[in-house]
């Protein structure tokens, strides 16, 4: 361990695990009835957790001795009543855990160390790269999309209580700490009824407003003192784009009256940060010449925010035409006085505009598909439509002329398809291009679905120079991927789609999903896949004369593309297209490493080191080569092979359904959209189950298998055909390599099978249960060969202390699931009502704890 990481785990363990301790201990003292006695049964199940797991106990028995040696408890209703107050407190401790981290974030990342901007610039000054930086940013931009997926567990009165908490724990307030952990014990963590859409809009909202707009303000700023000479003007560096009120995928509850609502809103809540920050201004800009001019634009923001009905009339391009001239008089009269805060303002419109977030719109490829099968069936289209070859429909779908077809389809999810054009005009018209610009293709198969958007919006009347829409591909299954580059490629042919690339820039934006990928093919052959593809669809594009840009469907755990993220795109070569770094942040991932202005400038500075020093020191890591990419594709074909056999099990969807909390996923309130894409919601099927809900029943069950399963196999076959020296030499020399298997040991390091070890016993699943068993161990084995390591996560001390704290603390949790679980399918049909939704609300109440607790585990 080198002498910062060590530091780093030093900071931890004072300011995190010993504080964690010590303000813990407060809540025994908290006056509320039964607290106290709840905390100290708390510890005494949490000690009897180690042991009993130790001793190959079962969480059945574990709490069932619980019970017998601890408490005089002998009724269910009794027992079932302390279970939920064990629940509630162990909530509460991840809370507390969370606002310690977040406090003591300073102390134990370096925010100006290795990955930052100061580090970037630095370099680029001794290398004397200035002309390069400057060239690279001209274009080059970190785009986070703030999605609505649906594994965010806390309430907004929970996660302002964490903020207020992180505050006074830097400040060391213990009056403050105090109250907020009596207000905490008061606040409900359980929703009560679903979010709406416009609900999650409004959540991610405050991010924006508290920090992603300072955080962004922060980073230009940083940029510009140093090299004052570079125009973010013209491209940003930094852009937000947003799901909630757009993403349409499978949640028939966003509509178009949604999406005009959610963009308002944006529009309303970046204006009202610009107000907020010209009348802090006009605190300090008290000079002559500019304070009326000041007094003057806070006035048209004023009536812009709070006046109703008004009519909006204010333009990015005045408001930061009236701050230059602002600027001008403070530089040439009165000393530049406070003339970096004008800047800061500026560049925050340069970056967010009057649109704060550009809303995508998402929509699954059969919705088109039903669209059009409804328009032949009405006569707009030629009966036969559905007949016709793929090059004949595409011809025909971008002749098509204007017409008025609302009113011949038939239910209003195609209806909303339709109108959602004239809504994607109005946010143009009220936010800015920007505000409304990409729609984007779930379940992408074919040229047509990407021309059938085309169609869509000719139907209204958008076509030619009108149509400034980019619309993007969203290619997920293995077998998409390996389609997408003949996809491309014929779509590249069309003279008219060429023509409309023209006009966007010259780029075409293409969507990669990890999260499906890794559902359909196993962590190894997803991820190899998703690089494959961007190898090739990088060379078509390229080859047709446009860029490409890629926007990665991320989510928090490394089995759906998160992890060491900023990794990923550090080690991709020339030959892959690093444009721009796009990629979606959802559920707990926005509180965990957006959740603070530090943590938020520390890790988009990560993204943009990475894909700025990706295109300037082009020779730092070098891309696969020939053989290596062959190693490569061998060792992820393995990978597939072990994890088809269990994803072909007979078992494996009932064995997720009975054994997981994953049938309780729908009543956890957290998201407006289904769990389901498809199907009826009495059957159940892995094809049906989206890859958030598959990844999360995985992680509730402490397995993981979408983050290793098959990596084992794969490295013991490699070693069977005598290729292992050529891994190890491999996983020393490339980055990429070596991030896939980090990643990996992050997501075994918060599997724990000893809870899950009775399942073995089990008639019908204990084949399963074994299969993974296995491979996990299998996993650990090799990867300890390979790495030289003993330990999981040694490279990353400061996370691997922290999965473990967090662990230790949610194992009581995950106990008092399984033994609910337990008791629900022993209890069967013969089980009393009452009880039986008691043992499911206990469920689904732990599955709030355990999510929290990983931060990035669903």
């Amino acid at each position: 361990m080198d002498v910062v990481s060590s530091q780093s785990v030093q900071h931890f363990k004072n300011d995190v695990g010993i504080r964690f301790q010590l303000y813990n201990s407060l809540f025994t003292s908290l006056p509320f009835n039964r607290i106290e006695k709840t905390g100290i049964l708390l510890s005494l199940l949490s000690s009897m957790c180690e042991e009993g797991y130790e001793k190959a106990l079962s969480p059945v028995e574990i709490v069932d001795d619980f019970f017998n040696r601890h408490t005089s408890y002998s009724e269910v209703k009794t027992q079932v009543d302390l279970l939920f107050r064990l629940v509630q407190y162990i909530e509460r401790q991840v809370v507390l855990f969370d606002a310690l981290e977040d406090a003591s974030y300073k102390e134990i990342n370096d925010l100006n160390g290795a990955g930052t901007l100061k580090q970037l610039m630095s370099e680029v000054v001794q290398n004397n790269k200035e002309e390069g930086f400057e060239q690279v940013l001209k274009d080059f931009c970190v785009r986070l999309v703030l999605t609505a997926h649906p594994t965010q567990f806390y309430p907004g009165s929970v996660l302002g209580i964490i903020r207020d908490l992180s505050s006074a724990l830097i400040r060391n307030d213990a009056s403050e700490i105090n109250m907020l952990l009596q207000q905490l014990g008061k606040t409900p963590f359980l929703k009560k009824k679903k979010p709406t859409p416009y609900d999650e809009a409004v959540s991610l909202i405050w991010y924006l407003e508290n920090v992603f707009y300072p955080a962004a303000g922060r980073i230009i700023s940083a940029l510009k003192n140093q090299f004052p000479q570079i125009n973010t003007g013209k491209h940003a560096l930094v852009k937000m784009g947003f799901w909630p009120g757009g993403d349409r995928d499978g949640n028939p509850f966003v509509t178009t009256d949604t999406t005009l609502q959610v963009a308002g809103a944006l529009r309303g809540a970046i204006l009202k940060c610009y107000y907020m920050d010209v009348r802090r201004l006009r605190r300090r800009l008290t000079f002559q010449g500019v304070e009326e001019e000041l007094i003057e634009l806070e006035r048209k923001l004023y009536d812009e925010v709070f006046v109703p009905g008004y009519e909006s009339k204010i333009q990015a391009r005045e408001l930061i035409d009236t701050l230059e001239a602002v600027r001008n008089v403070v530089n040439d009269k009165h000393n530049g006085l406070f003339v970096n805060k004008i800047e800061n303002l500026i560049n925050k419109i340069e970056i967010f505009g009057l649109h704060f977030a550009s809303l995508d719109i998402r929509q699954d490829s059969s919705i088109h598909e039903k669209l059009y099968a409804q328009l032949a069936a009405s006569g707009i289209l030629p009966a036969n439509y559905n007949e016709l070859t793929e090059k004949q429909k595409t011809a025909l779908l971008l002749e098509l002329q204007q017409a008025d077809v609302t009113g011949l389809v038939k239910d209003d999810v195609v209806k909303d398809t339709v109108q959602v054009v004239d809504a994607v005009c109005a946010i143009q018209k009220a936010n800015g291009e920007e505000g409304c610009n990409r729609y984007i293709i779930s379940h992408c198969t074919s040229v047509l679905n990407i021309i059938e958007v085309v169609g869509l919006f000719r139907l209204s009347g958008i076509s030619g120079e009108n149509f400034k829409v980019d619309v993007v591909p969203l290619f997920e299954t293995i077998e998409d991927l390996q389609n997408a580059g003949a996809i491309m490629k014929d779509l590249y042919s069309i003279p008219s789609y060429k023509e409309h690339l023209n006009r966007r820039g010259k780029t075409q934006t293409i969507m990669l999903g990890f999260s499906d990928g890794t559902k359909d093919g196993g962590y190894l052959m997803a991820n190899w896949s998703i690089y494959r593809a961007k190898e090739e669809l990088t060379r078509i594009t390229r080859q047709y004369g446009f860029d490409v840009i890629f926007f990665d469907g991320r989510g928090g755990p490394p089995s759906r593309g998160g992890g060491k993220t900023h990794k990923f795109y550090a080690s991709m070569g020339s030959h892959i297209s690093n444009k721009e770094i796009q990629l979606t942040i959802q559920g707990q991932t926005v509180s965990a490493n957006f959740g603070i202005i530090e943590s938020a400038q520390f890790n988009l500075e990560q993204l943009i080191n990475a894909g700025v020093s990706n295109s300037l020191f082009t020779d730092r890591y070098p891309p696969l080569s020939g053989k290596k990419e062959e190693l490569m594709q061998e060792l992820a074909s393995y990978g597939f092979d072990a994890y088809k056999q269990l994803k072909e099990h007979p078992q494996l969807a009932n064995y997720l359904y009975e054994m997981s909390p994953l049938r309780f996923y729908n009543e956890t309130n957290i998201g407006s959209r289904p769990a389901k894409r498809g199907g009826s919601q009495s059957s159940f099927s892995l094809n049906d189950l989206r890859a958030i809900p598959f990844a999360g029943a995985w992680s509730q069950l402490k397995q993981n298998v979408p983050g290793f399963y098959g990596v084992g196999t794969a490295l013991k076959k490699m070693e069977y055909i005598g290729r292992f020296e050529e891994l190890k030499s491999l996983y020393r020399e490339s980055l990429y390599f070596k991030t896939l298997l980090d990643n990996c040991e992050m997501a075994m390091s918060k599997s724990y099978f000893p809870i899950t070890a009775y399942m073995e016993k089990d008639e019908q699943f204990g084949g399963i249960w074994k299969m993974i068993y296995d491979e996990y161990l299998l996993t650990k084995e090799y990867l300890y060969k390979l790495s030289g390591h003993d330990t999981l996560m040694a490279s990353y001390p400061v996370d691997k202390l922290s999965i473990r704290m967090r662990e230790r603390i949610v194992k009581p949790l995950v106990t008092i699931q399984q033994y609910a679980l337990v008791k629900l399918r022993e209890g069967g049909d013969d089980l009393d009502e009452a009880l039986r939704d008691a043992y499911g609300k206990l469920v689904m109440r732990c599955s709030f704890g355990i999510i929290n607790a990983g931060r990035n585990s669903a």
